[in-house]
């Protein structure tokens, strides 16, 4: 049974693609994966935060962002992390500094090679600056982009208003 048990374990670590953080997941995910899930999400209003392991004012904010989803843990708001750091960095930077941080949000490392692509694809106006986040709201019809470090009270004006 143990030899089972060794071999499933084996198989996760080969062809996983999440590093665990004791109870916080890294999971990778591609432009497509992370809108079908705002699409899927038509009575959630999600907030996008793009960060990265190297980018100070990034670290800075990712307390405001744990903050406004334990604040209204009552309303449909879903906050993920999504780092744009190198897949070669997953379980040598992301991965520690979730756990670091503790992160209770869903953390992503973005799976995807060509940055001119993504950002285009997550939003025109976005020029590779961090951090940025959008900010979807499916009932509504509106999806907000911001390519600034926010304090708590402009976060929670911006959810609000979203």
């Amino acid at each position: 049974m143990a030899k089972y048990i060794v071999i499933a374990l084996l198989i996760v670590n080969i062809c996983g693609v999440s590093e665990e953080t004791r109870g916080q997941t890294v999971k990778l995910l591609s432009v497509d994966q992370l809108e079908l899930r705002l699409d899927r999400g038509k009575d959630t209003t999600y907030v996008v935060n793009f960060w990265a392991t190297w980018c100070g004012p990034c670290l800075k904010e990712m307390p405001h962002f744990e903050k406004l989803q334990a604040e209204f843990a009552d309303q449909k708001l879903k906050v993920l992390f999504v780092s744009i750091d190198n897949l070669s960095k997953l379980k040598s930077a992301v991965v520690p500094l979730a756990k670091r941080l503790k992160l209770k949000n869903e953390v992503f490392l973005l799976n995807e090679k060509d940055p001119q692509v993504y950002l285009e694809r997550i939003d025109k106006k976005w020029s590779g600056a961090l951090p940025a986040s959008i900010f979807v709201n499916k009932v509504r019809g509106k999806r907000e982009f911001y390519e600034k470090e926010f304090t708590y009270a402009e976060l929670v004006k911006t959810y609000q208003s979203i």
